[in-house]
């Protein structure tokens, strides 16, 4: 294989920047949100249309080179890069386009939460997305998309349209519910597996302002807040939805001196529904014990997406570890408070991001993505500036998950997975994992699109 060989082959036919290691923007331009990834590619191809993807396609694929998909560069494991082969970078191709009659918004493959937030809000609607403006939309579609309005419009993948995708092949193809059924069931919930996809069309719902902002308590309150919040999400209204969080609150004037600093127990609300409403919906579980803080109000719903964009800009070293859970039983309260105690620095977190409501309307094998049946999508995180501690964030991500995995429905989220092996990717794919190693087959029989979850063709 000879990267030069593929560089001087795709240089006349492609219209964007062509970066190697001998260029000044290349140490930029291989920058990934997760600063523990530090992977240096043999070039990469910063696209700025379908045309120059499918020219990357063909000339990585010519020369038998490693390629990686990189949306927005925001994937846990580093997966939009690698090393020696070419970058296929779509963060050039951030067009997106409402229409308001229809109540659809097409947004290119290099496009972040925020670039459609922005767009659709004029509108008065939103699309469900995650819970950073700055995630990649395409990386947060392809393994299925939870975040703030996944109980009241369900997954990102149960309000995508249609694809437009370019092949192992270097072919372009739309596929939707009449055109390639098969490609299109695999990729709402396959990860980057099936193809390079250069726009999605989305459905879009009336969301302008939410109810929004969190609460939290003392950390030794965490047992009475756990049970009180996992009944309280089980019957809740669709149109109101509130994460549970271990954090350290930050020092920043959002919040009351006196609280800056300390380890707490919370919930970031969003609810849809009307202000009056939202708030005689959430007002029990917000007065459960005695709140340290109850900052809740209505806001624009890019406000709440961008709330903690500043708190995790690029560049900060990332650990993950996930899984789905059905239950937040008694007996998983005692880790998750030990772990709490125990969180390493002030960026470390733990997330239950609840995924009942609208997401369970579909079932398990409707789409690719299997834990349809799951009630959170648990994700820890070991987060700091500082790559010194780069072992202590990764130990307690490790012991924590470790601790809480057998309270776990086995399977985690394939967006908030590091590289854990192939048992793991199986698993998390479920009973949905042998047909999509069929349509892998079909559409990619050699894993061209292998630098992600990968699910191996058929046979």
């Amino acid at each position: 294989m000879s990267i030069l060989k593929a560089v001087e082959a795709l240089r006349p036919q492609f219209h964007g920047q062509i970066l190697t290691p001998s260029d000044s923007g290349y140490e930029a331009a291989r920058k990934v949100y997760n600063a523990m990834i530090d992977k240096r590619p043999g070039a990469i191809a910063r696209c700025l249309n379908a045309a120059d993807v499918m020219a990357a396609v063909r000339a990585a694929r010519e020369q038998n080179l490693l390629a990686a998909i990189r949306g927005g560069g925001h994937n846990a494991g580093g997966l939009g890069i690698c090393d020696d082969g070419l970058v296929i970078d779509l963060s050039l191709m951030r067009g997106v386009r409402v229409d308001p009659a229809a109540r659809t918004v097409r947004a290119e493959g290099g496009c972040t939460g925020n670039d459609v937030d922005h767009a659709t809000h004029a509108f008065g609607m939103a699309t469900p997305t995650g819970t950073i403006s700055t995630t990649g939309i395409a990386g947060l579609t392809l393994g299925g998309g939870i975040g703030h309005l996944s109980r009241a419009y369900g997954l990102t993948i149960d309000n995508l349209l249609s694809v437009d995708v370019v092949l192992a092949d270097g072919s372009f193809v739309t596929a939707d519910a009449e055109e390639h059924p098969d490609l299109f069931w695999a990729m709402r919930g396959g990860g980057g597996n099936f193809g390079v996809v250069t726009s999605f069309l989305f459905g879009l719902h009336p969301v302008k302002i939410v109810n929004a902002g969190p609460t939290f308590w003392p950390l030794d309150q965490t047992p009475q807040v756990i049970k009180a919040y996992r009944e309280f999400i089980a019957q809740a209204p669709e149109d109101v939805s509130g994460f549970f969080a271990f954090l350290t609150v930050p020092p920043v004037p959002l919040f009351p001196a006196s609280l800056h600093n300390q380890k707490m127990c919370g919930i970031i609300w969003c609810s849809t529904a009307a202000p009056e409403k939202a708030d005689k919906t959430t007002k029990a579980m917000r007065n459960v014990g005695k709140p340290a803080l109850d900052h809740v109000g209505p806001m624009p719903f890019p406000a709440l997406q961008s709330l903690f964009d500043g708190l995790y800009p690029p560049g900060l070293q990332w650990y993950w570890r996930a899984d789905f859970f059905k239950e937040m039983s008694d007996a998983s309260i005692a880790p998750h408070l030990k772990y709490a105690e125990r969180l390493p620095t002030g960026h470390s977190t733990m997330h239950m991001y609840p995924m009942n409501g609208a997401v369970h309307r579909v079932g398990n094998a409707d789409t690719a993505f299997a834990y349809r049946d799951a009630v959170w999508a648990g994700v820890i995180v070991g987060v700091d500036p500082d790559p010194k501690n780069k072992e202590k964030i990764t130990t307690w991500t490790k012991e924590y998950f470790d601790a809480l995995h057998p309270h776990s429905s086995g399977g985690a989220y394939v967006n908030f997975m590091m590289e854990e092996g192939q048992e793991r990717v199986r698993t998390s794919f479920r009973g949905n994992y042998d047909r999509l190693a069929a349509i892998k087959k079909k559409y990619d029989p050699a894993n061209f699109f292998r630098v992600n979850q990968n699910i191996k063709p058929a046979g």
